[in-house]
């Protein structure tokens, strides 16, 4: 095991572990022109993971001015500065390659179902008890 070690080194400190299909990303990356080193940024859905160790990729896939760009990082590579989970999804797919044929809030919907699900049922009850307090409130101030 030590020569496969020696192949594929250390893993660097930002690995991609917890990145999942459905996961909204910001990848920074580093982008050298003229000579210059400047940092770029990607942002969009994680739409496929693949591969272990070393040579793991993870497409992600944003929509621009109505096109759809998808780009392939690998985990472990140097022009990959960090990368920020802005949004963890919750998808029982491995690839979800169906947003290609998704256009608009169908796209959004799709991958936001579980956590809008879950944000609606805490705001209907945070509703529910502020209105129970303004009832209680004004019970007690009319009697």
């Amino acid at each position: 095991m030590e020569w496969l070690q020696w192949i594929h080194g250390t893993p660097k400190e930002n690995t991609a572990a917890g990145l999942h299909p459905g996961d909204e990303v910001r990848v920074w990356y580093r982008i050298l022109e003229q000579g210059k080193e400047r940092l770029g940024q990607f942002e969009g859905t994680v739409i496929r993971t693949r591969g272990a160790r070393a040579s793991r990729t993870y497409t992600v896939r944003r929509v621009t001015f109505g096109e759809g760009v998808e780009r392939v990082f690998p985990v472990d590579s140097k022009t990959v500065a960090k990368i920020d989970v802005l949004r963890h999804g919750h998808l029982k797919r491995a690839t979800l390659y169906y947003l290609r044929t998704k256009i608009g809030k169908v796209r959004v919907e799709s991958t936001d179902a579980m956590a809008t699900k879950a944000v609606r049922a805490a705001s209907e009850s945070n509703k529910a008890a502020e209105s129970a307090a303004v009832v209680a409130e004004k019970s007690t101030t009319t009697t």
